[in-house]
């Protein structure tokens, strides 16, 4: 039977269209817009906090890393939209309601941060005291329903491409997507910039804040609007979700505890689970310190910092195009991820050493090859993640991998921070500080090859379909 056919209830064979490109690019809007909320988050939110308000660094990454950490929601969302289909929909509902509860959340948390910071100046500066705390906790709980709405929207979302996707497609389909994640990171470091570009390092709290306030009602919304045309009208054409499914109407019967006996089936998911966490780790360290080293080490300004992202969006993007249509078709996904990881590990080294020339070309020219490098691997490990799934569990399966990923970001973001501080404390310059943060990038880079080389993508696929099989008969007849 040719791919993408199958048979309906009278026997008729019917076709299922093929996802074209300018659906890819569509589809990307969806990912573009969540790079532009990281952008205000991991970027605009952190130096605020950071410079502008001198909280400490570890408490900023571990508030920020709270969206992250939340992160075990993923597996119950995957199962519930496999499970649970919405308005008739298993993705396209929880992709919306998400993304309409985290614009609206990081309106939110920016309140909540005005209200901390006139705390901390009414004390002449930052101190550990119960109303400071109580605003850190508030905090603290905006970000986890933030990253709550991000978790359903997102996993729903991945496993919409798992649905919509063949496997001979998956590697263009995720080099498209993907690089609209990177135009996000662009398009949103240019409206960023753009609406902050008045402030000054000596601005005062009030312009700081109608500026900001104005960005997070700005950006939101856009970012809802691309979530809304990004799957319009997707799921009902191109999901392919209940005819590859073994139990077509049935699917409300795969229990989590089953989905989770099926996801546990094959000691490669434990092996895959721990290398994506180890090259996270390795690809997002650098993401709470970039800009606080930006304006510590080169003396830029927060707009200039922020446009920061566009060179590494610029690499990334190029690379995405490249790996997705060229580079994993012809080496595989192993070997890419590979070669990905190794120029990741010194990429990393060079941001480290940019930083003795103070030189911001320097800088910028490190973030184009960091985001080259990143592009090549993040585009064969995101196929492969994709591949191993299991029809009938395939948003359970994409849950775990994003678990994988976000706790690994979670904590990459409170682990950059807090070893940004013992590096204060033990080294004897700001700029070592800076690339004790780098050299750990790098050491975890290459830690992730000798995980991914005890990988066997074979046995995988072997035990999940024995253990759907063994599942499906015990609990479904």
């Amino acid at each position: 039977m040719a791919s993408g056919d199958f048979i309906d209830s009278q026997g008729n064979s019917l076709a299922m269209p093929k996802v074209n490109v300018l659906t890819m690019f569509r589809l990307g809007l969806f990912q573009m817009g969540l790079s532009m909320m990281s952008i205000l988050t991991l970027g605009v939110l952190n130096r605020v906090m950071i410079q502008e308000i001198a909280i400490p660094a570890t408490l900023v990454g571990a508030v920020l890393a709270i969206q992250l950490f939340v992160s075990p929601s993923r597996v119950w969302f995957g199962q519930m939209s496999d499970a649970k289909p919405i308005w008739g929909y298993h993705r396209t509902a929880y992709v919306w309601v998400g993304a309409a509860v985290f614009a609206v959340a990081s309106f939110l948390a920016v309140q909540v941060l005005w209200q901390l910071d006139a705390v901390v100046s009414s004390a002449g500066g930052w101190a550990w005291t119960t109303q400071t705390m109580s605003w850190i906790a508030l905090l603290a709980l905006v970000f986890a329903f933030y990253g709550l709405a991000i978790c359903a929207s997102s996993t729903a979302f991945a496993a919409l491409l798992v649905d919509i996707s063949e496997e001979n497609n998956r590697s263009k389909v995720v080099g498209v997507v993907w690089s609209m994640l990177m135009v996000g990171i662009i398009v949103g470091a240019i409206i960023s910039s753009s609406l902050l570009k008045q402030l000054t390092p000596e601005a005062a709290i009030a312009t700081l804040q109608a500026s900001v306030n104005r960005l997070f009602l700005i950006v939101p919304a856009i970012v809802f609007a691309l979530a809304i045309i990004a799957t319009f009208g997707v799921e009902k054409k191109y999901s392919q979700y209940t005819t590859r499914s073994t139990v077509i109407n049935r699917e409300d019967s795969i229990t989590l505890g089953a989905a989770w006996r099926i996801l546990t089936a094959s000691p490669q998911t434990g092996l895959f689970f721990t290398f994506l966490v180890v090259m996270s780790l390795g690809l997002f360290m650098q993401d709470p310190i970039l800009e606080p080293y930006a304006g510590q080490v080169f003396r830029m300004p927060l707009a200039e910092s922020t446009r920061l992202n566009v060179f590494y969006g610029i690499g990334i993007l190029i690379a995405y195009g490249v790996g997705g249509f060229l580079i994993v078709p012809r080496l595989g996904k192993l070997k890419t991820i590979r070669l990905g990881c190794m120029l990741v590990a010194l990429c990393a080294g060079l941001l480290g050493i940019s930083g003795f020339s103070a030189n911001p070309a320097l800088l910028k020219l490190a973030l184009v090859l960091f985001g080259l490098a990143t592009g090549i691997l993040t585009t064969a490990a995101v196929t492969l993640m994709l591949d191993l799934t299991a029809p009938e569990t395939s948003g359970t399966f994409i849950g775990a991998w994003g678990l994988a990923q976000s706790l690994a970001r979670g904590t990459a973001v409170f682990a950059g921070g807090a070893i940004l501080d013992v590096g204060r404390k033990l080294l004897p310059n700001l700029l070592l500080a800076y690339g004790l943060v780098f050299a750990l990038e790098a050491a975890l880079l290459l830690l992730a090859l000798w995980f991914l080389n005890r990988l066997n993508v074979r046995e995988f696929q072997t035990n999940a379909k024995q253990a759907i099989a063994s599942i499906l008969q015990s609990e479904l007849d």
